[in-house]
């Protein structure tokens, strides 16, 4: 087995287990922050050993006696929790929806959007805190701060370890998406200037939106949501050139893109919208990417239709970034001039957006206004780190 595999079979062994075992934890101990530290000594010290002795049989199992033997250890004075620590044997069985208790108190909306991301990455999909700063480029110490800071904020304000109630439980899922999909937006395309997208943080995403879907199999967002990813996944071998160029949709090569996965992906869209007739915000979004993938060429893309969906995503989220990417739309199905004239609308509320500068360089040099689509690349490059993007506004700039 390659390094690669290696790291990869590593990190999923670790995503599958950890959340189970801090979910068990936390049922049992009735306190986050004890439950969290405990998986997290057993997750430091599975990657310490399991590259040179191997991944065991049961790496479950491993974990488990792990934090167990640790919280026997450092929990000495605090006799309640030993005694409950000694009475835990294994297998332990968790509840189903342990997990979810996890996820939704990982996602309060009491806690910082910043501080949300980390600890949910940290305590549900098993991240070390030093995995966590790489990902997001930032200081271990600034991750290290954040995590307890919202343990301390758990604890102060008593957040409570369970699933929200029926009539709070639509607004409390929305925030526990938002952090999914922004996770899955920083993988995509990184906003640091270190990477231009990260495959790891990806698949973080991924896999916590089919464990959603899996506890919450009713919920059509969260369909959506994993739709969306898996779809956007799909035409990743054909994204990036070898030396890391980024490659527009329109130059694709869609031999490389997954059709067996945009098929099973498709499918799974079409069978939710059949039994949810009311689509939400990421159903839509995952309806937009299925008519890119299914066409077979740029020319075939079925702008109208692409059209009616953002119309209907432009009611549920009648923002400007949705503008934005509606007016693209708008230029293949009503012209260029009506689409810039959409765009200018935008410039006081995402006059630092470099994608809003971007698109709107593309429009100006399809209205044959070269000058100004020159001075609208750079102010994209005023306001992106991303390596990628930045050599593609370099190359419009220098031809």
């Amino acid at each position: 087995m390659t390094d690669l595999a290696t790291a990869d079979e590593l990190a999923r062994v670790v995503r599958e287990h950890a959340g189970r075992l801090a979910a068990s934890l936390m049922s049992l101990l009735g306190d986050f922050s004890a439950a969290e530290d405990l998986v997290q000594d057993a997750v430091e010290s599975a990657l310490r050993r399991w590259p040179e002795e191997g991944i065991p049989d049961r790496p479950d199992g491993w974990l488990f006696t792990v934090a167990r033997r640790r919280g026997l250890d450092v929990l000495r004075r605090q006799e309640n929790y030993r005694t409950k620590l000694a009475q835990l044997q294994w297998p332990v069985r968790p509840e189903p929806d342990d997990r979810l208790r996890l996820i939704f108190t990982c996602c309060h909306p009491a806690l910082a959007r910043e501080a949300q991301i980390a600890l949910t990455l940290r305590v549900v999909c098993g991240l070390t805190t030093a995995q966590i700063a790489a990902a997001f480029v930032v200081p271990e110490t600034t991750v290290a701060q954040r995590i307890t800071r919202a343990k301390r904020k758990i604890a102060d304000a008593g957040i409570p370890y369970r699933i929200p109630r029926d009539d709070e439980l639509g607004e409390r899922l929305s925030e526990v998406l938002t952090v999914i999909y922004l996770l899955f937006n920083e993988g995509y395309l990184s906003s640091t200037a270190e990477k231009a997208h990260s495959r790891d943080l990806v698949d973080d995403a991924e896999w916590l939106t089919a464990l959603l879907a899996g506890l919450l199999p009713n919920e059509p967002e969260v369909t959506g949501l994993l739709v969306l990813i898996r779809l956007h996944r799909a035409r990743v071998a054909a994204r990036f050139t070898a030396d890391g160029q980024i490659v527009l949709l329109q130059d694709q090569d869609r031999t490389r893109w997954d059709h067996a996965a945009i098929a099973d992906a498709t499918a799974l869209l079409l069978r939710t919208a059949r039994r949810h007739h009311s689509p939400g915000p990421y159903q839509l979004q995952a309806a937009i990417a299925a008519c890119h993938c299914e066409a077979t060429t740029w020319a075939e893309t079925d702008w109208e239709q692409i059209l009616v969906l953002y119309n209907m995503l432009l009611r549920l989220q009648p923002n400007a970034v949705t503008r934005l990417h509606r007016s693209v739309a708008v230029r293949y199905v009503e012209g260029v001039e009506p689409a810039l004239a959409e765009l200018e609308e935008l410039e006081g509320a995402l006059g630092k957006y470099a994608l809003f500068h971007a698109t709107r360089a593309e429009l100006l040099r399809a209205a044959g206004r070269p000058s100004e689509a020159h001075d609208a690349d750079q102010q994209a490059v005023v306001f992106t780190a991303n390596p990628a993007q930045l050599n593609l506004l370099h190359d419009r700039l220098s031809s």
